[in-house]
């Protein structure tokens, strides 16, 4: 007999809620519905399993069909069904849990694999359909049901023919919502949300032996990373992300205690060295997709990787949208954040070779790490490696004892200091310099470098200081004895480059080649970037000419007549600003004509 009645909601005004504000996106309406007829099957295998229900041998799936004509969506499972009594109690009482109720009755099953809040769940259907429909059998021996409600807080229940078991939801597709009528659509939702549901998931199932699902049940990162091949990582995380590029390397995550955490973390190829791409990190709980990148469980500087991890400990609410907080979530995140650096020490100290092969593609993403999250800091810091000007890799600790020549101190709290290199061509003469005096620097080129140094020192007070190979020439560049001040050849200089701005000072190098070096106050200079990358400043900068009083030519000024003297010093100036930067247009145009009047000399 047919049976009519009021959804049992608080109030009225519950449904239109319901409808349109529990979920995020309206596409998640298939991911819970899918997951419903998921849920239905893993609970008719464990009542199979337990002897309570009688399994037939038919394989357990999830079948979804679009009829354009009907304007009908379908999805249909063959799980453990529900009785009258069940479709009155899971599906007109909002918010009672299916699920709870069953692990309540069948404390054996232990709740691996079920998701819960059907009711829930199922009224998502409404955010696209008009109507909606129910065909349900149960396994139990009891008359099948048709339940139909038009979403405005009412419904009808009767008996129905259905023959098998399981459960047949028809949404009667909204003409707003007619993207949900494609075919195609439909299957980039299922592959999107469904991809690794732990029963297979077909679309348009003919039943000829030829159907493919759409989604791998058993995904890699469920299985035991003994069982995985450098082939199945490469392939999965190809398929996955639908990246070409192969990833450098991976964390497999892999525990079942004091939480359940399967997942596989990548790190990807570095397409441009200049910046830091997001990466996309899928969280799944039991199988079903979560969303990208939710911050809670993934540290912002993992965010960085692609992966897939799957946590069913993680404490979701009813629309599975976003994390309770929870003191649960915040070990998860650490313990994540363990595994990935146990993997790049493992790799340090087993393969080193390996390690510095990927260290260019991973260098900015440790180092964004150890600046976002102290814990990452203090457990990577030890494996930190820098190349050098000569091509080599090495540690800060191993280079700043060996490979600097560090400046006399009576005081042993003295920082150590290490120079390095921003721009390899750029800075090519000064590189010269220091080679030729055996001296080393570390190369240090990415646009996180600068900060990452600032880190450094904030970090280890009073036992390194970072120095750019520009930035002075004491203790490095600087030949042995005093330099005697020659106010002669100053007022020379100042009179033939006539700016003000400009400190012009005079030391002995050891390199007689170099006629003059610029450089700029390190820590004056670092705030003066910083102010352009926030437009504060116009990046402007305050330099100091060093002119060498051990080259030739600057011994010999002293003897040209005051045009010369003008000349050679604002050449000397010119040499001096291109070691040191690229010039400006104005800066450029003066040296081209002075090498074109020295061309003109030349010939005469």
């Amino acid at each position: 007999m047919k049976k009519e009645g009021n959804i049992k909601i608080s109030s009225e005004n519950m449904m239109p809620i319901i409808k349109k504000w529990l979920y995020s996106d309206k596409d998640i309406f298939l991911r819970e519905i899918v997951a419903n007829g998921i849920d239905a099957i893993t609970k008719f295998k464990k009542l199979a399993s337990m002897g309570e229900a009688k399994d037939d041998g038919e394989e357990c799936c999830v079948k979804i069909s679009v009829d354009k004509k009907a304007k009908t969506l379908t999805v249909e499972d063959n799980g453990i069904g529900m009785t009258e009594e069940e479709v009155e109690n899971y599906i007109t009482q909002i918010a009672f849990s299916g699920a709870s109720d069953f692990l309540a009755k069948y404390e054996k099953a232990n709740g691996d694999g079920i998701i819960g809040h059907f009711g829930l769940g199922f009224y998502s259907a409404y955010m696209v359909s008009e109507n909606v429909e129910i065909f349900t059998k149960s396994y139990k021996d009891k008359p099948a049901v048709h339940w139909e409600s038009d979403g405005n807080a009412t419904y009808s229940i009767e008996e129905c023919d259905k023959q098998n078991r399981g459960t047949k939801i028809v949404m009667h597709i909204d003409a707003a919502e007619k993207e949900f009528l494609d075919e195609n659509n439909i299957k980039q939702l299922v592959r999107k949300y469904c991809a690794f549901m732990p029963y297979n998931v077909y679309v348009s199932y003919k039943g000829d032996g030829k159907d493919e699902p759409l989604n791998s049940t058993l995904p890699l990162y469920a299985k035991n990373p003994k069982d995985c091949t450098d082939e199945d990582y490469k392939n999965f995380y190809r398929d996955t992300f639908m990246d070409y590029n192969e990833p450098i390397f991976w964390v497999h995550l892999n525990m079942d205690y004091p939480f359940k955490l399967k997942g596989i973390l990548y790190f990807p190829k570095v397409r441009n060295k200049v910046e830091l791409e997001r990466g996309k990190v899928k969280l799944y709980c039991n199988q079903v997709f979560i969303a990208d990148n939710i911050k809670e469980v993934i540290p912002e500087f993992l965010m960085l990787l692609n992966g897939v991890i799957d946590c069913p400990d993680i404490p979701l609410n009813v629309s599975r949208s976003f994390l309770q907080n929870d003191s649960q979530v915040q070990k998860i995140s650490k313990h994540i954040t363990k595994k990935v650096a146990d993997k790049l020490t493992a790799l340090y100290k087993n393969d080193k070779e390996k390690y510095e092969t990927c260290w260019e593609d991973t260098a900015n993403f440790i180092k964004f790490g150890c600046i976002k999250d102290k814990d990452f800091y203090e457990k990577v810091k030890d494996i930190i490696i820098y190349k050098d000007v000569n091509d080599k890799f090495v540690n800060l600790s191993e280079f700043s004892a060996t490979e600097v020549k560090e400046e006399k101190s009576e005081d042993k709290k003295q920082p150590k200091t290490v120079y390095y290199v921003s721009d390899k061509l750029q800075q090519a003469q000064y590189i010269k310099m220091f080679k030729d005096q055996g001296l080393n620097a570390i190369l240090c080129d990415n646009f996180i470098d600068p900060h990452f140094l600032s880190f450094l020192e904030y970090n280890t007070p009073n036992k390194v200081k970072f120095m750019r190979i520009d930035a002075g020439v004491d203790g490095a560049l600087k030949a042995d004895g005093e330099t005697a001040e020659d106010s002669v050849l100053a007022d020379i200089f100042k009179n033939a480059l006539g700016n003000d701005k400009l400190t012009v000072k005079f030391e002995k190098l050891k390199n007689a080649e170099v006629p003059a070096i610029i450089i700029t106050d390190e820590y004056m200079r670092r705030y003066s970037e910083m102010g352009q990358l926030y437009g504060m400043t116009d990046g402007g900068l305050a330099m100091t000419l060093i002119v060498n009083l051990n080259s030739p030519v600057v011994s010999k000024i002293k003897e040209l007549d005051e045009e010369k003297q003008k000349f050679v010093c604002k050449y000397i100036y010119s040499l001096a600003l291109l070691s040191f930067k690229k010039l400006e247009a104005s800066e450029l145009d003066g040296f081209v004509n002075a090498n074109m009047e020295l061309l003109e000399n030349y010939i005469k």
